[in-house]
């Protein structure tokens, strides 16, 4: 069969990178690659001072195109870090900052290389780990915490918050 990966956040309303594998081909080794960038789609992988990377190198993944939202629901703070201007793009456009570590591969395959904060995801849901061990230290009993990610059992992944009294 053929099988197609989609990488796409939901800030981008659809994927705008895939990978394909056809049948008899190779499994990758590892993480299976984001991919190719889809039509209608900008993808940078960017330093610390907005510019590209070169080849084989990780940076910053930021996306651009008809379908990155405008920003977040009544959340101006967090949309003005996320969505920042697109100094590659038309005057006014934006490209969406996603948290992701990437770097491309010399043959123009984009692949994934962690993140760049502490979020994680669980049993598909984003998680802010900053966010739990800051609701556990808001409890006067609690002088530190830190939140991770365990997967004991292959397979189940849970949030633990460790917390100092």
């Amino acid at each position: 069969i053929r099988v197609v990966g989609g990488y796409g956040p939901t800030e981008v309303t659809l994927h705008c990178a895939e990978f394909v594998m056809q049948p008899g081909d190779e499994t990758p080794s590892g993480v299976v690659p984001l991919g190719r960038v889809m039509p209608n789609s900008q993808v940078y992988v960017l330093d610390e001072r907005l510019q590209p990377v070169p080849p084989g190198v990780a940076g910053e993944l930021y996306l651009s195109g008809s379908g990155v939202a405008r920003g977040y629901y009544r959340r101006p703070g967090l949309s003005s870090e996320r969505f920042v201007a697109n100094p590659f793009g038309a005057p006014g456009s934006r490209m969406y900052r996603t948290g992701d570590l990437a770097r491309w591969r010399e043959d123009g395959i984009l692949e994934f290389g962690g993140r760049v904060d502490n979020q994680a995801s669980v049993r598909g849901f984003r998680i802010e780990l900053d966010e739990v061990a800051a609701a556990a230290v808001s409890h006067p009993d609690v002088a530190y915490a830190a939140a991770v990610v365990r997967e004991d059992r292959p397979g189940d992944k849970r949030i633990v918050c460790y917390v100092v009294a």
